[in-house]
């Protein structure tokens, strides 16, 4: 099972959050470090209990709707 560490962006939906997971990528030619970030649509069952800045861990499962294939595992103080 993946899991990926990121940042809570958005929780405003019922029992989903939006989730920010940045990585560094290295230039081709330039050999210089860039910061690539993604989202990733989330799956929680109490979604009041995360905040927006909150570091969390999400792991990667089967679809539960359109966008929907990760679910908040851990969250990391």
């Amino acid at each position: 099972m993946r899991t990926k560490n990121g940042t809570v962006h958005s929780n405003k939906m019922l029992k989903t959050l939006v989730v920010i997971v940045n990585t560094y990528k290295n230039h081709p030619k330039y050999k210089k470090r860039y910061k690539v970030s993604k989202k990733f649509y989330a799956h929680v069952d109490d979604a009041s209990q995360y905040h927006i800045g909150d570091s969390v861990t999400i792991a990667e499962t089967k679809p539960i709707s359109k966008l929907k294939r990760w679910k908040v595992v851990a969250n990391q103080a």
